[in-house]
């Protein structure tokens, strides 16, 4: 059984597709630890704010079958495919850690962005602070402390859960 870490973004209509990649998340992973929801500037572009989150689980697929997993979901919410890179989306899905495999194929892991976006690490710390990176061996409640706050604007926002999902920790 591997523990998986997922990224979730989405800045078009963000709540309802957020909602739907939990549930949709849930029914593939079974329990899910969530972080907060953050809300944030996009990045690489101007359009409206992103809200994002980190999740965890735990999985015996692949870490093909969980990426493919990923795709379908994405897909099930309207992402389209051979989007440019830096562009509004309806639900974005990472796997940002697959327990501490380091890795480029069939994806990067860890997903480099963990150290350089605000709207991943700190939702990820939140989550698994003691948890050490596999590449720097910080942990990421460190990583998050030692991080210039002032590189990207980020901040918490009250978020109600689809109430399908099984009690997990928050």
């Amino acid at each position: 059984m591997a523990r998986i870490y997922i990224s979730l973004g989405t800045n078009i209509s963000p709540e309802q597709h957020l909602k739907a990649g939990l549930v949709d998340l849930q029914q593939y992973f079974g329990p899910l630890q969530l972080s907060r929801v953050y809300e944030s500037e996009s990045v690489g572009f101007k359009g409206t704010n992103f809200l994002n989150m980190v999740a965890a689980a735990d999985t015996e697929l692949s870490i093909a079958q969980v990426v493919a997993t990923f795709k379908k979901i994405e897909q099930d919410n309207g992402r389209i495919r051979g989007e440019k890179k830096f562009s509004p989306r309806s639900l974005d899905i990472d796997l940002l850690l697959y327990d501490d495999v380091i890795c480029n194929i069939p994806v990067e892991l860890p997903r480099g962005e963990i150290l350089f976006n605000a709207f991943v690490l700190w939702p990820l710390a939140e989550i698994a602070p003691e948890l050490p990176h596999p590449v720097t061996l910080q942990t990421y409640g460190a990583l998050w402390q030692d991080y210039d706050k002032q590189r990207q604007q980020l901040w918490p926002i009250t978020f109600e859960f689809p109430a399908e999902l099984l009690p997990v920790k928050y």
